[in-house]
């Protein structure tokens, strides 16, 4: 399959307030992002013309920014109003959205509070992160090399570019040996997400999913909680071990991206895409596409 090279597109991207042909939408070779990692980013998606959790993911921008100490040029309205407008833009009702905060190129090394701070919005149509085909039969992971870390050794509960490095590195792993996907343990040997999306568990009818205290607690891991809850079942947050996987029926992911994606296989453990995972994941699709109550 060919592939569009992103910065090679029609278009438009918002870019520090205007617009700007997608080809022009560029930052020096010495950007202190670039270099040190210092930006934030959201991934979010619009169904039919309408953007899923808009003012959550721009208000998590803003929190991901303060935690790499640096303040976001632009109020939170004015970016839901950039995602809306550049989908307007560039004529699109179904995609998906990505905004973008990154410190410039004024210093180039460990100290740069004088940095100008930038902020992007581009959106592209892009289906489903994976096929109706792999969801329907699940999809295959195996366990990644790295560990979520600690707390206490990175700003863990940022969506900041740093902390997916080990995930492209875990994911292109996976992929080399055949799997789709990469289930992540955290520094303290329990499960803790796939390389970009949440994880659920079914057992006896309840849920479980684990306790996100050094990873992101998703927005649609929230949503899906939600959705669970007021179908009446119950929802367990806590710390699950790998072990544990022996003991599970059904798992499934969630994620912007991944939307609700059935899981059939984590390494040496087997699910089977079940009821309960395979009703959530159409209530969701329902839910983003308004045609379900909000949760």
């Amino acid at each position: 399959m060919s592939l569009v090279p992103f910065d090679d597109r029609d278009g438009w991207i918002w870019l520090d307030g205007q617009f700007v042909a997608w080809r022009e939408a560029k930052v020096h070779v010495l950007t202190h992002g670039l270099h040190y990692a210092s930006a934030v980013f959201e991934g979010e998606r619009m169904y039919g013309g309408e953007i899923f959790e808009l003012t959550a993911h721009t208000e998590r921008l803003f929190k991901s920014a303060e935690i790499l100490d640096f303040e976001i040029p632009f109020t939170v309205a004015e970016i839901d109003q950039a995602c809306k407008d550049v989908c307007a833009r560039n004529g699109l009702t179904d995609a998906y959205i990505r905004p973008i905060a990154w410190r410039g190129s004024e210093m180039i090394g460990v100290s740069a509070q004088n940095t100008k701070i930038h902020v992007a919005v581009a959106c592209w149509d892009w289906p489903s992160y994976f096929s109706p085909e792999e969801k329907a039969k699940g999809i295959r992971l195996t366990w990644a090399k790295y560990k979520r870390p600690s707390p206490e050794t990175e700003p863990v509960h940022a969506k900041a570019t740093g902390l997916y490095m080990i995930c492209t590195i875990s994911k292109h792993a996976a992929e080399k040996e055949g799997y789709t996907d990469a289930m992540m343990l955290d520094y303290r040997g329990y499960i803790a997400e796939s390389t970009g999306s949440n994880v659920f568990f079914i057992k006896d009818g309840v849920i479980h999913t684990p306790t996100p205290d050094c990873f992101l607690n998703g927005i649609t891991r929230q949503t899906v909680i939600k959705i669970a809850r007021k179908k009446g079942f119950e929802v367990i947050e806590r710390h699950i071990k790998p072990e544990e996987l022996s003991t599970f029926s059904e798992c499934f992911v969630v994620g912007s991206a991944a939307e609700v994606t059935p899981v059939a296989e984590i390494g040496e453990y087997r699910f089977r895409p079940g009821n309960i995972s395979l009703s959530l994941m159409d209530d969701y699709a329902r839910l983003v596409r308004r045609e379900l109550v909000d949760a």
